[in-house]
C-alpha cells in the first residue's frame, strides 16, 4: 500500500488533505526543471533550392497525414492471434495490425496486443501409450474456432483521442482483498476511469488485514506494461500531479451493486469536475456485468493483457511452470481447505469432530464472517453445492474422470486446515502432489516470505500452464482461471458440478464403475468448451466467460491442440 512521506518544497505550499493518507508524494522536479526553448534565426534559402525545399515540405506533410490516418484507423485493433504454441509471448499472424494509438507518447513504444497477452506453455500431446481413459482425461476441449478479437468501435476510438490525454481529472481507487480480488477491482477501476473520461492513478493496494501483506502495485504487477498497454484507452499516471495535491475530495466507500455507466456519471462527475480528484474504495463486484460492448472488451484487455505480473514474479513462476511441464502433462488443483474458508462457508471439514469443533467455535465468536444463507444447515449447504470439496472428494472426482495415479498434481492455495491430515486422501490416490515450495530451489522464495499476493501470483502462473485445472470451490481464482484459460485457447478446465454430484458421493449403493460413468456424464459439458456469457444468467462476468464479447469465431478453425 502506498505510504505517506513528508516532503518539503520551497516552491509550493501543500494543504493537508485526505490524499496524504493514500499516496507517496513524489518530488516535483519535473515541473521545476523545464528549460526554455532556444530561439533560432531563420535564414532564407538560396533561390536555386526553393523548389526542392517546397517539394520536400509537401512530401513530409503527406507522409505525416498518412501516418496520422494509420494511427486513427488502427487504434485499439487487436488481431485474433495464431495458435497458442509459443511461450512466453503470443506471436501475431503475418497480417497482424499494430496498436499505434499512442505514438505521440514520448519514450514509449506501442504495444502489440497479440504479444502482450499472458499465455501458458503449450498443452502436451496425447501419447499413444496412454489408455483410452487417460487419453480422454488429458485431451483438450474443442475451441470451436473462437479466438481473441478486441475490435473496438469507431466511436470508442474517436473518444480515445481525448480521453487518453486527460490531464485535469484523476481517479484514485483503493483495492483490497487477495490477489484475484484485487485484479477484479483493478479491471473495474480502468473501466470506471474510461466511463468518467478521467486519468487513472496507479491503484493503491490496501494492506490486507488478514495476511498483513504490504505489497504495492509495482511489487505485484508490471507498472510500465500496464500503462503502455492501456495508453490508447485511459491515461494511467503513477501519482497525482502537484496541482491536485491540495484537493480535498471525500473518500467514496459506498456503492450499490450492479451500477451502470449512467449511474457512475450521475453520481461522481460533479465531484470529479469540482475537485479534479475522485477517490473510490470498496468497488469489488459493484460494477454491472452487462456493460456496453466496448467496455466489455476493455475489461478483457485489462485482465488478459495489461495485468502482467512484475518481472521477478513472472520469471520465477515461468521457471516453476517449466519444471512441472518438462516432466509431462500435469493437473493444477486450487484446493480451498484453509481455516477461514471453512469458517466463512459454514461447512464441515470432513476431518472429524475435533476439527469441526474448532471451526464452530470461531464461527460462533465471529458470526459476521459467515457469508450468506444464514438459515441453512450444514447438510442443506452441502447438498446445494455451497461447500468446498475436501481432499477425498477431489481425489474421487479426478479418479472417476480418468486421471492416472501417476499424474503430477500441482496444489495451489494456502496451507490447509488440518495440515497433512487434510491431504491424506488425495495423496493416497495421487502421490505425486507438488507445491511451489517443493519446486523452489534454495533462496528462490525468500523475497516473497510474508507476501501472500506474490505467492498467489506464482500459483496463478503455474496453474495457467497446467494441462488440466480443477478448483475445489468457486471464487475469484477459479473464475479468473476459467476465463484466462478460455481466452488463450480453451485449455481444459473441470468445473465441479457440486449441486448434482454430492448426492452420488453419499450413495454407498453405487458401484465404482457406475460412479465413474455418472461423473463423466455430469462433467462432459464442463471441461473448458466455449460457453457463452449470455447463455444463462446475465450476472456472468465477461472475465470468466469471454465468449462472445472478447472472442470471435473463425470459419478456418486451426488445430490448437493435438
Amino acid at each position: 500500500m502506498a505510504r505517506h512521506r513528508n516532503i518539503k518544497n520551497s516552491f509550493i505550499t501543500v494543504i493537508p488533505s485526505p490524499l496524504f493518507t493514500l499516496f507517496r508524494v513524489s518530488p516535483l522536479t519535473s515541473l521545476l526543471n523545464k528549460t526554455p526553448r532556444s530561439h533560432r534565426s531563420c535564414s532564407s534559402f538560396p533561390p536555386r533550392s526553393s523548389f526542392f525545399m517546397i517539394f520536400l515540405l509537401i512530401l513530409v506533410s503527406f507522409l505525416g497525414l498518412s501516418l496520422l490516418r494509420l494511427v486513427f484507423v488502427s487504434q485499439n485493433l487487436v488481431p485474433c492471434p495464431c495458435p497458442l504454441t509459443s511461450f512466453p509471448t503470443l506471436l501475431p499472424p503475418p497480417n497482424s495490425h499494430l496498436s499505434l494509438a499512442s505514438l505521440s507518447t514520448k519514450n514509449q513504444e506501442p504495444v502489440v496486443l497479440s504479444r502482450s497477452a499472458t499465455v501458458p506453455l503449450p498443452a502436451h500431446a496425447v501419447s499413444r501409450n496412454m489408455t483410452k481413459e487417460e487419453a480422454e482425461f488429458w485431451a483438450q476441449p474443442d475451441g470451436e474456432g473462437y479466438r481473441p478479437c478486441l475490435d473496438f468501435s469507431i466511436l470508442y476510438r474517436k473518444a480515445s483521442a481525448k480521453i487518453s490525454k486527460e490531464k485535469h481529472r484523476f481517479l484514485v481507487v483503493v483495492v483490497s482483498g487477495g490477489l484475484n480480488q484485487q485484479k477484479n477491482q483493478i479491471v473495474d477501476a480502468v473501466v470506471i476511469a474510461r466511463i468518467l473520461e478521467a486519468a487513472l492513478v496507479v491503484p493503491v493496494l490496501e494492506i490486507n488485514q488478514i495476511w498483513k501483506d504490504e505489497s504495492e502495485f509495482s511489487d505485484i504487477f508490471d507498472v510500465d506494461h500496464f500503462k503502455r498497454t492501456l495508453q490508447a484507452d485511459v491515461r494511467v499516471v503513477s501519482s497525482l500531479p502537484s496541482t491536485h495535491l491540495s484537493s480535498k475530495p471525500t473518500i467514496n466507500t459506498r456503492m450499490p451493486l450492479n451500477v451502470s455507466p449512467l449511474w457512475i456519471r450521475t453520481k461522481f462527475l460533479t465531484e470529479l469536475n469540482k475537485e479534479g480528484v475522485l477517490i473510490l474504495k470498496g468497488i469489488d463486484s459493484k460494477l454491472s456485468k452487462n456493460l456496453p460492448l466496448d467496455l466489455q472488451k476493455l475489461r478483457c484487455k485489462v485482465a488478459f493483457h495489461a495485468l502482467r505480473f512484475a518481472a521477478p514474479i513472472q520469471e520465477l513462476g515461468d521457471r516453476f511452470a517449466r519444471r512441472m511441464w518438462i516432466e509431462g502433462p500435469y493437473i493444477a488443483l486450487h484446493l480451498r481447505l484453509e481455516k477461514d474458508v471453512w469458517v466463512r462457508t459454514g461447512c464441515l471439514t470432513g476431518l472429524g469432530p475435533e476439527y469441526d469443533d474448532i471451526i464452530r467455535k470461531i464461527r460462533e465468536s465471529r458470526p459476521r464472517l459467515l457469508t450468506g444463507r444464514l438459515n441453512m444447515t450444514y447438510t442443506q449447504r452441502r447438498l446445494a453445492g455451497l461447500c468446498p470439496l475436501n481432499a477425498l472428494e477431489v481425489a474421487r472426482l479426478l479418479k472417476a474422470l480418468g486421471a492416472p495415479r501417476t499424474a503430477r498434481v500441482y496444489r495451489a492455495g494456502g496451507e490447509p486446515f488440518g495440515g497433512a491430515k487434510a491431504l491424506q486422501a488425495l495423496m493416497g490416490e495421487f502421490p505425486n502432489v507438488v507445491t511451489k515450495e517443493m519446486l523452489a530451489r534454495e533462496g528462490e522464495l525468500s523475497p516473497y516470505v510474508n507476501r501472500p499476493s506474490a505467492m498467489a501470483a506464482l500459483d496463478y502462473i503455474v496453474s495457467l500452464s497446467s494441462d488440466v485445472f480443477l478448483p475445489s470451490h468457486g471464487g475469484n481464482m477459479g473464475r479468473a482461471m476459467q476465463g484466462h484459460r478460455a481466452y488463450v485457447g480453451h485449455r481444459k478446465f473441470v468445473k465441479p458440478d457440486k449441486r448434482e454430484m454430492i448426492a452420488f458421493f453419499e450413495d454407498a449403493s453405487i458401484s465404482e464403475a457406475e460412479f465413474r460413468s455418472i461423473m463423466r456424464k455430469l462433467h462432459s459439458r464442463y471441461q473448458g468448451q466455449p460457453e457463452k456469457r449470455t447463455n444463462k444468467r446475465s450476472t456472468r462476468d465477461v472475465i470468466a466467460y469471454p465468449v462472445p464479447e472478447c472472442m470471435c469465431r473463425h470459419s478456418n478453425r486451426p488445430l490448437l491442440r493435438s
